[in-house]
């Protein structure tokens, strides 16, 4: 139903603030009306970790949640085929421009204690390494994501994009996929919550269920929305009916009550 969401152009963003000197080094700030202070999501686009998918789709996910009251800070960063993208760059990227929170907060009137992290497919897998890697991040939603790398390599999702990604096969660069695989990975202090469309012929669901089951295991703070019916890009579409699930983990995690309107 939501592919087109990948090429309906977005309400604009109210600021593009670089976080780095590299020109994919950026985000797109929006900020809800009102006098705040506001609540943070910092959004992680998908794509397959590819210089041909970028930030813009993402802009309608982030506008419908400033609507309700919570500033998005949409992150672009270097991806394969950049130059410096790939792992570990991508990763490092992701780790600077949501370090970079806390520098401009203040001025927008932003909470920098209340910050979610989220992202849709391989930015599931970027912010739940971020969440592993970083242990001030508290509040990860993972999207469709592609939490296990070492199945995804498996099942050769997107034509290898995971061997693109990483630099190769597991047999030849275990220690990235020990570094940026979230089901190896600990994250022991942060609430992640696992959205999925049942329908998703892009990312199977069976990702998510595999992840949720065994990080149990280790009694990690985690759980597992599937959504019936709900294909791989209804869940970044604030016009499918999957969306207010969406809506709902990411107020219910930041701990906003009554969303607020826009004015």
């Amino acid at each position: 139903m939501s592919e087109d969401i990948l090429t309906l152009p977005p309400p604009p963003a109210d600021l593009r603030l670089p976080y780095g000197n590299d020109p994919n080094q950026f985000g797109d700030l929006r900020l809800p009306k009102g006098k705040g202070p506001f609540p943070v999501v910092v959004n992680i686009h998908g794509g397959f970790w590819r210089a041909k998918y970028d930030l813009v789709h993402a802009g309608h996910l982030c506008a419908a949640l400033t609507a309700k009251g919570i500033a998005t800070w949409n992150l672009e960063y270097r991806r394969v085929g950049n130059p410096g993208g790939a792992w570990p760059g991508t990763f490092e990227d992701i780790a600077s421009g949501f370090r970079f929170v806390p520098q401009f907060a203040k001025r927008y009137n932003l909470e920098a204690a209340r910050v979610l992290v989220m992202g849709h497919s391989a930015g599931g897998q970027l912010a739940l390494c971020l969440a592993a890697h970083e242990p001030t991040t508290s509040r990860v939603v993972s999207l469709a994501g592609v939490v296990d790398l070492q199945q995804a390599f498996e099942l050769h999702l997107s034509h290898d994009a995971v061997a693109e990604f990483l630099g190769g096969k597991p047999a030849e660069v275990a220690d990235h996929y020990r570094e940026a695989d979230p089901l190896r990975l600990s994250i022991p202090s942060a609430q992640q919550i696992l959205l999925h469309g049942t329908n998703d012929d892009v990312v199977p669901v069976a990702f998510s269920r595999r992840y949720v089951e065994e990080k149990r295991k280790t009694k990690e703070d985690v759980t597992l929305l599937e959504i019936p019916k709900a294909d791989h890009f209804d869940l970044i579409d604030p016009r499918s009916t999957a969306w207010p699930q969406v809506e709902k983990a990411v107020v219910d995690l930041l701990g906003v009550s009554h969303p607020k309107p826009a004015t």
